[in-house]
């Protein structure tokens, strides 16, 4: 069960990360902000995709938007513009939504009752870290 909550947890994350970046690429003139975008939108679609292999393989049935909450997020972003927006987007899907994803995937990663769960989670946490500390850069280049 607890697996089947990080596939359902972890591909609506990635979802959430996907359209917020998207966003991004529409609102934002940083170069910053759009590169960081880029990144999100590339390395989360590759791991919604494995994520996606495995939820088969498991016969999990995989969500295909951001939960509730996450659309609610994504409503107040989409509601700023310019430095408000960056910084908004930097703070939100940047750090915070990494945050919480590297403790997802980090927990998981230990505890998880599937093997094939455990070493998707372990495969992807060093990118979810890697992401947090680009995110942490950006947030701190976009509140100057």
């Amino acid at each position: 069960m607890a697996d089947k909550h990080f596939i359902e947890n972890a591909a609506q994350a990635g979802k959430a990360e996907i359209a917020a970046s998207e966003l991004a690429k529409t609102k934002s003139k940083n170069p910053e902000v759009l590169k960081f975008a880029n990144t999100m939108i590339t390395d989360h679609k590759k791991a919604y995709s494995e994520l996606s292999d495995l939820a088969k393989q498991k016969g999990v049935e995989i969500p295909t938007e951001p939960s509730l909450v996450q659309k609610g997020k994504a409503k107040l972003l989409e509601s700023k513009d310019g430095k408000d927006f960056d910084e908004a987007y930097a703070e939100e899907i940047g750090v915070a939504a990494h945050e919480d994803a590297v403790k997802l995937f980090d927990e998981t990663s230990k505890e998880a009752d599937d093997a094939d769960v455990k070493k998707l989670a372990s495969k992807t946490l060093p990118t979810l870290q890697h992401h947090l500390a680009e995110a942490r850069n950006l947030q701190r280049k976009v509140k100057k």
